[in-house]
């Protein structure tokens, strides 16, 4: 029996390759030509492809996208939204005045008593744990918890053509000076064997929407350095990207970088493919 495993990493490569056009053929003469087994180079081969393709045909699905005519401003459930910068790949959208002052400091202090050090996904088992590339505090409102979240939502909703029930409930955060979150991606990797059960409570993430309650005095912006862009945290603006399939070629690697001086609140709601349990 052979001892070489099909690892995350030599699947992220076979990937890579056919994303670079090489046919698999040549990917299979790469992996013999490296030390792997002709066997197990085919077992990866045959796994990774199966699995892409499948990727590829949930990504021809719907994604959320703004509901725009063009407006430089748009009413969206309840109030005017201002669409600031719009990018296309990655899809990225920049919103203004997606929230009242008002609602960003009702956010603030409803879920600050409920603050702890935040968490990750953790890819072998599905769960969560603190890590050291998260060193922001957080919580977690469920969905439709109160009135102030169940507006923001129906506001989300209208703004990306998006059922309410596709969202896991809002999360709230804070970075103090010095915190940060280094760059990741939101959608959950399929090569992980953690990922299935997660996918099990309403598919894949499909987008996000960051939404910022306060104005750092320096620092903290939501980097994407795969598209070479920092949006800064202004309080009520918020960011939307979209990612239709759950892969780097999204280019939706993201951060929260350091913040410099005073702190950060964020608001950040997830949408998933299908209902969210």
């Amino acid at each position: 029996m052979s001892s070489q495993l099909i690892t995350p990493e030599l699947r992220h490569w076979i990937i890579d390759q056919a994303e670079a056009g090489h046919a698999a053929d040549t990917v299979l003469a790469a992996m013999m030509a490296s030390g792997w087994e002709e066997g197990v180079a085919l077992d990866a081969l045959e796994e990774v492809m199966l699995a892409r393709a499948a990727q590829l045909q949930a990504g021809a699905g719907r994604v959320p996208e703004l509901v725009s005519n063009g407006a430089a401003e748009l009413w969206v459930h309840d109030k005017a939204v201002k669409v600031l910068v719009q990018v296309k790949s990655p899809r990225v959208v920049v919103l203004g005045d997606f929230l009242s002052p008002e609602e960003c400091q009702a956010l603030i202090e409803m879920a600050t008593p409920r603050m702890a050090r935040s968490q990750t996904v953790v890819n072998a088992t599905g769960g969560s744990e603190v890590n050291e590339a998260r060193t922001s505090q957080g919580m977690f409102f469920g969905r439709g918890e109160n009135e102030l979240c169940s507006r923001i939502e129906a506001r989300i909703a209208a703004l990306l053509n998006w059922p309410v029930e596709n969202g896991e409930g809002i999360q709230i955060l804070r970075y103090a000076p010095g915190a940060e979150y280094k760059p990741h991606f939101d959608y959950f990797d399929p090569a992980q064997p953690g990922s299935s059960a997660i996918l099990k409570r309403g598919g894949q993430r499909v987008g996000t929407v960051v939404m910022y309650l306060n104005t750092p005095e320096a620092g903290g912006a939501t980097t994407f350095p795969d598209a070479g862009l920092d949006v800064h945290a202004v309080a009520g603006q918020a960011v939307f990207f979209a990612y239709g399939l759950p892969h780097p070629s999204s280019k939706t690697l993201h951060g929260g970088a350091p913040v410099l001086k005073g702190e950060k609140w964020v608001a950040t709601k997830w949408l998933r493919e299908q209902a969210f349990e």
